[in-house]
């Protein structure tokens, strides 16, 4: 598992942890493209894409822990990721009376 970067003494408003944090998701991106090449949502439906987003399973919505986590990580396809990302986001709109 990748460190958080408090482990390392430092704190997130500082520049160096915010370079930190920023290089996870680079390091993050391509072992999760290596364990599933495939757009998950596209493999339900019995076809094969190449996958070329890495999607949150579960909304992370600032919890370091979650946005690292690799349980909550899958391989999607651009066409599905953006829809499940429009569905999320009208979700959320509904749920705060549409603002």
């Amino acid at each position: 598992m990748i460190p958080l970067p408090a482990q390392h003494g430092f704190q997130i408003t500082q520049k160096l942890s915010l370079q930190h944090a920023l290089s996870v998701p680079v390091q993050l991106r391509p072992a999760q493209l290596l364990r599933e090449p495939l757009c998950r949502e596209c493999a339900r439906h019995g076809v094969r894409t190449r996958a070329t987003v890495v999607d949150h399973i579960r909304p992370f919505r600032g919890n370091w822990p979650l946005f690292i986590d690799p349980a909550n990580h899958q391989s999607l396809c651009k066409y599905h990721h953006d829809q499940k990302t429009a569905r999320e986001q009208a979700e959320e709109r509904r749920k705060n009376g549409g603002k």
